[in-house]
């Protein structure tokens, strides 16, 4: 069993029964305090979910993680700066009506969310990388330009399945 620490209790609670349904566990709350209970792998991936739709996720975004190559990050913005103005680097993030991180999720087919001064990610395990790093380099104040360009460049050519994967 595990025992979470959460916020915004409400969101959590609105979906409780699909999470429940879909992750097959129990959760039971007392206070802010929500407790997950079923096998030990599907508390693990409950707990990262749970974490996701905190951060800010929409329910079918944080459901991704369910799947095996999903993977969720989060990037502290202050640990990739230097600067004290972090309003500046959040509106750079953003881009005007929301066009920078709009762009960034279609070039690496990767979700982002902004809280505070922290940027949450999630995306397959291989594209997860690409996305860290263009993020990073966006903090660091490289322009949007450069940043798209080495993402155009960088993506992965489709992979063929021979049948090999599930």
């Amino acid at each position: 069993m595990k025992i979470l620490l959460i916020e915004k209790l409400p969101r959590i609670l609105s979906n409780k029964t699909r999470l429940e349904k879909e992750l097959k566990i129990k959760i039971t709350n007392r206070g802010k305090e929500v407790s997950i209970s079923g096998k030990p792998e599907d508390e693990y991936i409950a707990e990262k979910v749970i974490d996701a739709l905190e951060f800010g996720f929409n329910f079918s975004d944080a459901m991704l993680i369910k799947n095996e190559d999903s993977i969720f990050e989060i990037l502290n913005i202050k640990d990739y700066t230097k600067r004290d103005d972090l309003k500046k680097v959040r509106a750079r993030i953003i881009g005007k009506g929301g066009k920078t991180l709009k762009v960034l999720s279609d070039l690496t087919e990767c979700h982002f969310e902004l809280k505070d001064n922290f940027v949450g990610i999630i995306g397959e395990s291989e594209k997860i990388e690409n996305a860290q790093n263009a993020m990073i380099s966006l903090i660091k104040g490289s322009k949007q330009s450069n940043v798209y360009a080495r993402l155009e460049k960088l993506k992965p050519e489709p992979i063929l399945d021979l049948g090999l994967k599930k």
